[in-house]
C-alpha cells in the first residue's frame, strides 16, 4: 500500500478534512454501577439506563469506562494482531478469505465501491458448521464459517478466542442496559443471540501518502445489532451528527470501548434508535490498529420491529427480512467484478 492508485480515491464531497475542531464529542459513559459488588442505588442504575438510552437517540455512538473487560486481554490481542500484521503479504495471504470462507486475511475490501485504506483479519467467536450459500438445505454452493487460524503469532488463536468471550459477555451487558431504555425486560435481546454469528475484525490501516484522497474505511452503517470498538490512540474514527450531519472525530479515551447500535437495533426498536454514519479516516506518519467486534444473530433470524414496541399510533416501520440473506448480499458484492450497491435496510422500510 504504497501510493494511491484511484481505487482508493474518494469522490470529492465524501474526502476528508485533515484539519479539524475537535467538538463536543460522543458521550462517555461510567459502567462502574452494574460492576460494583456494592448495592448500586436504584436511582443511580436508572441514572446509567437514561444515560445509554440518550446517546442511543441523541448520537447512536457512545464510549463506556469501567466496563468490566481485562486490560491484559486486549493488550494480549493488540500485541498478537501487531505480530500477525507484520508479516509478508505472502504470509498473510495463506489464510486469505475468498466467495466461500468468510473468515480470515482480506486487503481489497470495499465501502460504497471505493477500496479502504487497510488490511483485515476476521474471525467468528463462535464457529458455526458449514452452511449453505442461500441457507437452503438442497444448495450445492456451501460457505465455509469455520475460523483459519495462521501458524504465526502461535498465541493468535487463544488470544482472540479468550478476548471474544470477554467481548460477549459485554455486549450483553450493553444489551440489557439498552432493552431497559426502550421499557423493555433486561433480557428481551438475549434470545436472539443463542448460535449467533458474531464476529471480530484485526483492523490495520498503514500510513497513507495522500490521507485526503483516501479513507481507512468509507461512510457507512454498522447491519449487525451493535458493535463494540478498541481502538489505539492515534485515533480516526469519525461519527457524522445526527444535529447537522458535520463529521465529529472520536478522541481516544485510553482503556475506553467505543459502541455504537446498528440497523438490527434500528428495526427492533422501530426507528427509536438509528444506526448512524461513521468512516475512518488515515494518517501519513502513523499506522493505525483498532478492533471491532460485531455483535450478529443467527443466519436463520427474521428482523422486524418488537410486537412491543410497535401499536396503531407507532405501526411497524420495516418490513421483515432475513438476516442470512441481508449479509449473504453484502458478503458476495465484495467478490463481483462489478460493483454493486449492498443492500440497505432503508430498502425494507414502509411507505408512510
Amino acid at each position: 500500500m504504497g501510493e494511491v492508485d484511484p481505487a482508493f480515491i474518494q469522490e470529492p464531497e465524501h474526502r476528508p478534512k485533515i484539519s479539524y475542531i475537535e467538538g463536543k464529542g460522543v458521550p462517555l459513559i461510567d459502567l462502574s454501577p452494574i460492576l460494583s459488588s456494592n448495592n448500586v442505588s436504584a436511582i443511580e442504575f436508572q441514572g446509567l439506563v437514561k444515560e445509554v438510552g440518550d446517546a442511543c437517540k441523541e448520537w447512536g455512538f457512545f464510549q463506556v469506562i469501567n466496563h468490566g473487560v481485562p486490560l491484559d486481554k486486549r493488550e494480549k490481542i493488540d500485541g498478537a494482531s501487531r505480530k500477525f500484521f507484520a508479516q509478508s503479504l505472502e504470509e498473510k495471504r495463506k489464510v486469505r478469505r475468498n466467495e466461500k470462507k468468510v473468515t480470515g486475511y482480506y486487503d481489497t475490501e470495499h465501502t460504497k465501491n471505493v477500496r479502504d485504506w487497510k488490511e483485515v483479519f476476521d474471525f467468528a467467536v463462535e464457529e458455526p458448521t458449514i452452511v449453505p450459500a442461500s441457507h437452503e438445505p438442497d444448495d450445492k454452493e456451501v460457505i465455509e464459517w469455520k475460523n483459519q487460524w495462521p501458524e504465526y503469532p502461535p498465541e493468535l488463536r487463544e488470544t482472540c478466542q479468550d478476548y471474544g468471550q470477554e467481548m460477549v459477555k459485554l455486549a450483553y451487558k450493553l444489551l440489557e442496559l439498552i432493552a431497559l431504555s426502550l421499557d423493555l425486560p433486561a433480557d428481551r435481546f438475549h434470545g436472539f443471540f443463542k448460535d449467533q454469528t458474531s464476529f471480530i475484525r484485526l483492523n490495520h490501516y498503514p500510513p497513507c501518502p495522500t490521507p485526503e484522497l483516501a479513507l481507512g474505511v468509507g461512510r457507512h452503517k454498522d447491519a449487525g445489532a451493535l458493535t463494540i470498538l478498541a481502538q489505539d490512540d492515534v485515533g480516526g474514527l469519525e461519527v457524522k451528527q445526527k444535529t447537522d450531519g458535520e463529521w465529529v472525530r472520536v478522541k481516544p479515551t485510553p482503556d475506553a470501548y467505543i459502541i455504537n447500535v446498528g440497523d438490527i437495533i434500528q428495526v427492533w426498536s422501530n426507528d427509536t434508535y438509528e444506526s448512524v454514519e461513521h468512516r475512518v479516516i488515515v494518517n501519513s506518519e502513523r499506522e493505525r490498529f483498532s478492533y471491532p467486534f460485531f455483535l450478529l444473530p443467527p443466519l436463520s433470524t427474521m428482523v422486524e420491529p418488537l410486537e412491543e414496541l410497535t401499536n396503531e399510533k407507532n405501526p411497524a416501520k420495516f418490513k421483515a427480512y432475513n438476516w442470512g440473506e441481508f449479509i449473504g448480499n453484502r458478503s458476495r458484492s465484495n467478490f463481483q467484478k462489478q460493483k454493486v450497491e449492498n443492500l440497505q435496510i432503508s430498502d425494507f422500510k414502509i411507505s408512510e
